[in-house]
């Protein structure tokens, strides 16, 4: 049984939203509202499906060129909601015309950058980037990752996993998840997807090793990569006592990290004090809804990718002491507080 398990926890990691992925789920319907994410409707997720469920190429669409630069994409690219059930491996609607019209099933093509973008882009201490915006306050609900080429700034993968609290009771949750996702008409995918952050930490250390940012056998942490948050509390705060209420040891690949505001800071001589104003301040429209993790993940990895195209050098801004894990070193002087 555990084997079968370990099995297919491999099988979904390998699941890319950057692939033309086809799935044998049953037949499933997703609606989108024209001003919120309406991925609510009828799913039907088989509860426990095997990795014959899974059939997927390995082509991938991210390697298109983009006719527009990244400063214009935000005026002239048609935004549309991802499929959250896709983005778990659990769309059943790939053969839907519909559907597809609807949801987007590939959010690299809202993150393409163009080779005038390149040009004045400095070589970076990485050559990737994972841009990480945790959601949840009492404990984490939506866990997403984009991973960014620091050499071409495009997107190369997705990460995106609900997580289920592991110390609530069914009515708290319930009410959590209503506050939080009811209004951005999402709260039925999460039931339908969310698993316990143990498991996300799990299938989330299939999926770095498949793109060999982390070997299992280290001690530190990632290879040649490194974590971008907007702010040191996912990395420094959440993620640390998310484990304790999980009863984990905090993963050592979550011992530095690279505040992206404080970046911003140093770059631009001028503060902000979170996504929205970096954006405002670049001119970067919004797209999605705020406070949707996997939307907020990629309207800060636009961030990136105009920072990045105007020169700007992503170093490491805190790590952890070895000794003492709640010990933090902040290495910028010139920082956020």
């Amino acid at each position: 049984m555990a084997s079968a398990f370990s099995a297919f926890r491999v099988s979904l990691s390998r699941i890319s939203p950057f692939r033309d992925t086809r799935f044998s789920y049953p037949a499933t319907l997703a609606l989108a509202h024209t001003k919120r994410i309406m991925c609510n409707s009828s799913h039907s997720v088989s509860p426990s499906p095997s990795p014959s469920d899974f059939s997927s190429s390995s082509s991938s669409s991210s390697s298109s060129p983009s006719t527009f630069s990244l400063m214009e994409t935000s005026e002239n690219a048609r935004w549309r909601p991802m499929c959250l059930y896709y983005t778990h491996g659990k769309c059943t609607k790939m053969d839907d015309p519909a559907h597809l019209e609807i949801f987007n099933h590939d959010c690299s093509k809202e993150l393409r950058v163009a080779a005038a973008d390149l040009e004045r882009k400095k070589s970076q201490e990485f050559n990737f980037f994972l841009v990480i915006d945790l959601e949840g306050k009492v404990e984490i609900l939506e866990f997403p990752i984009l991973i960014v080429d620091a050499k071409t700034m495009e997107v190369v993968d997705l990460f995106h996993r609900f997580v289920r609290p592991t110390k609530m009771s069914e009515q708290a949750i319930n009410k959590y998840i209503e506050g939080k996702y009811g209004e951005l008409g999402v709260d039925r995918v999460w039931h339908d997807t969310a698993i316990p952050f143990k498991q996300v930490v799990e299938e989330f250390e299939v999926w770095l090793a498949e793109h060999d940012l982390w070997d299992k056998d280290t001690d530190w942490g990632l290879n040649d990569a490194a974590f971008v948050t907007c702010g040191n509390w996912d990395i420094k705060t959440k993620i640390p006592e998310q484990c304790v209420v999980s009863n984990i040891n905090l993963p050592p690949y979550f011992m530095e990290w690279i505040n992206l505001k404080d970046v911003y800071l140093n770059f631009y001589g001028r503060e902000a004090r979170g996504m929205v104003s970096m954006m405002r301040q670049c001119g970067i429209k919004l797209m999605g809804s705020h406070h949707l993790g996997i939307d907020d993940t990629k309207n800060i990895t636009r961030v990136v990718q105009r920072m990045l195209s105007e020169g700007a050098v992503l170093k490491l801004t805190a790590r952890r002491s070895k000794s003492n894990m709640r010990n933090v070193e902040f290495l910028f002087k010139n920082r956020i507080k």
